[in-house]
């Protein structure tokens, strides 16, 4: 009876360890650029078997004419500067990676950046905005930056899916009160000519948002909201991608991003709002966020870059918690 008894404890004990969780630990984190005044605003990929990642660099987080920055390595710890983006008065901003198709049958896969562009002439007042987007066949050659739908639009982050890339771009529609934005979505087959899917019913201001493909073939959408409950949304939908469901996250996001593993859980990176601002990684299904992690960080902070490799989720993010702002590379085991 008692070696009964054992056993059904022993097993008891691993059907609840299964049943929960386990909480992602952080592997290691280190500075890998500091060099701008203020550096911020990452994204992450691999290309080529090597590193990229990209920011902003400036006097601040808003005003001046801000610069991207594209540094590149092969394991994570030594960076180069790759490349500088600059464009006259103009303040590029939220670089975002893409990989997008060749452009034509015997040419290589691109990286494509797409980039906000505005206009502040000196001063910290939006005189003007439109987005931008650039390619590069080795991460250091980029093309000219150029302009793509319509002034006072902003496509934050661009997603690639069975040879067309989609977006959500936010705006305030001509003639709106202030308060009232517009989040529609997008598609490209070049990355340059794009056209409207669908309008996308999100109250309160919607902005930043990032697309994923998941396995079931659904596109899913995290979105950061500054009116109303300010808390982010989770949409879901399913070809042609015209009719969404949504769910409050239960937290306010800044510069949220996801991403889907081989297993099909979901993770996210997004901004915490507490008594002091942290950056966060945190479990994510289509009911909401659960911040589960937060890595080192605070002020000014968040935008990151996630890459699932070898078994561990990489991530770049900015944080000003050592003085100033900073580029940060993580490996969390989730």
């Amino acid at each position: 009876m008692r070696t009964m008894w054992l056993l059904t404890l022993l097993l008891a004990g691993v059907c609840a360890a299964a049943e929960t969780p386990r909480s992602p630990t952080l592997v290691e984190v280190r500075k890998i650029w500091d060099a701008g005044p203020h550096n911020a605003f990452t994204d992450l990929i691999r290309f080529q078997d090597r590193w990229w990642c990209c920011f902003r660099e400036s006097a601040g987080h808003v005003g001046g004419d801000g610069k991207i920055r594209v540094i590149t390595s092969a394991d994570g710890r030594a960076w180069d500067s790759a490349a500088l983006l600059e464009e006259k008065d103009v303040d590029l901003r939220d670089p975002k990676f893409s990989i997008a198709p060749p452009e034509g049958p015997q040419g290589a896969p691109r990286l494509m950046m797409v980039l906000g562009g505005s206009i502040y002439l000196g001063t910290t007042q939006l005189k003007g905005r439109q987005p931008r987007v650039t390619f590069s066949t080795d991460g250091r050659t980029w093309t000219t930056p150029r302009r793509v739908l319509a002034e006072g639009d902003w496509l934050w982050r661009v997603t690639w899916h069975d040879g067309v890339a989609y977006g959500a771009s936010y705006a305030q529609p001509a003639g709106a009160a202030p308060a009232e934005w517009s989040l529609k979505l997008y598609r490209s087959r070049d990355g340059l000519s794009w056209e409207l899917v669908s309008p996308l019913e999100v109250s309160g201001r919607p902005n930043e948002t990032t697309l994923r493909f998941l396995k079931t073939g659904e596109m899913m959408a995290l979105v950061r909201r500054e009116a109303g409950s300010t808390v982010g949304w989770i949409g879901v939908s399913r070809p042609p991608y015209t009719r969404w469901s949504w769910q409050e996250t239960g937290h306010r996001l800044g510069g949220p991003n996801f991403i889907e593993l081989p297993d099909g859980t979901l993770w996210a990176g997004t901004r915490a709002y507490g008594k002091a601002a942290t950056f966060v990684i945190a479990r994510m299904d289509r009911a909401g966020l659960e911040p589960v992690l937060t890595l080192p960080s605070g002020g000014d902070t968040s935008y990151p870059g996630l890459v699932w490799h070898e078994g561990v989720l990489w991530v770049s993010y900015y944080s000003s918690h050592e003085g100033k702002t900073n580029i940060y590379l993580a490996k969390v085991r989730v």
